[in-house]
């Protein structure tokens, strides 16, 4: 059975071989560990989006996704940068001394 998923380049080892996390329903379901030249040009980096098609445990096409990569990271930025804010008088009172 052919499968389509979302993927994200987890890691590259070595520059070699590329680990990459399959997606569904927004968890990891699976990964695939692949030699780095199978994986396109522009998508060679930690935390590229891609779309691959999957049958029989086999990667048989990995497309780069730049606009959702993009999408992507601007997201885990505006998390980041909410955590790091200092908290409001309303918000630091609900966390003070009772």
């Amino acid at each position: 059975m052919t499968e389509t998923y979302d993927v994200v380049l987890d890691r590259i080892v070595d520059g070699e071989h590329a680990t990459l996390l399959l997606e569904a329903d927004d968890r990891v379901v699976d990964e695939f560990v692949i030699d780095i030249e199978r994986v396109p040009d522009p998508g060679r980096h930690e935390g590229a989006v891609f779309r691959a098609t999957v049958a029989d445990d086999s990667l048989l096409s990995l497309s780069y996704r730049p606009d959702e990569t993009t999408a992507r990271k601007k997201q885990a930025q505006d998390r980041l940068d909410q955590l790091s804010r200092p908290l409001s008088d309303d918000e630091s009172c609900r966390f003070g001394p009772s």
